[in-house]
């Protein structure tokens, strides 16, 4: 709960102690799932094209290259705020998406879903679905805010809610040598599978 606080007070300065029980509010709000209907919530594949523009820019002392394009509609599995590791300079939170058979709360209440150290991890007694599209269809993806507004509802959504995102998929450089990548396939798995996002939009889509 420190982190909402914080965030809270870095945001509105003196007028923290009076939106406290806003703040506390939505904290505990956020926590709790929400419950969807059985039924694909995302049916489309996530969008990926030739970026606009190759030019790069600086952001926290960060050299961004830009990859591809990337639009999504997808729905929240799972949600974890990092604020120590070296990644968590760029990006605050990660999210494990799910679109298609991914998105459907007759697949997902079969299926566990935990994070850890930028890493997603699935477990399933019986896949009601082939392996193959858990993979195909989710994945952790590392967010990282193009502005305070786009943080804000980041940190603000809830697991079960639907997501539309827009941004690109990017390469980030630091000035001490550290890089990370983005993924530029959505069937790759393992080191390197994650897609790192630089998001210009984020909005929740729930039905």
């Amino acid at each position: 709960m420190d982190e909402w606080l914080e965030w809270c007070r870095e945001r509105w300065g003196t007028l923290a102690l009076l939106g406290l029980a806003g703040c506390l509010g939505a904290w505990w709000w956020q926590g709790r799932p929400l419950v969807q209907p059985p039924g694909i919530l995302a049916p489309q594949e996530p969008l990926q094209a030739e970026p606009a523009s190759r030019e790069t820019w600086s952001f926290r002392e960060h050299r961004i290259t830009p990859l591809a394009r990337f639009e999504l509609r997808a729905r929240v599995l799972s949600a974890e705020r990092y604020r120590f590791d070296r990644p968590a300079e760029l990006s605050p939170v990660d999210l494990v998406l799910g679109w298609g058979p991914m998105s459907d709360s007759r697949v997902l209440k079969a299926i566990t879903i935990r994070q850890q150290d930028r890493w997603y991890f699935w477990s399933a007694g019986q896949l009601p679905i082939p392996m193959g599209e858990v993979s195909s269809h989710s994945a952790n993806m590392h967010l990282i805010p193009a502005n305070g507004s786009v943080a804000a509802r980041l940190l603000a959504l809830r697991v079960g809610q639907v997501l539309e995102l827009r941004g690109q998929l990017i390469r980030a450089d630091g000035k001490d040598g550290w890089h990370w990548v983005s993924s530029l396939s959505r069937t790759d798995t393992g080191d390197g599978s994650c897609e790192v996002i630089w998001v210009d939009s984020a909005t929740a889509a729930d039905r």
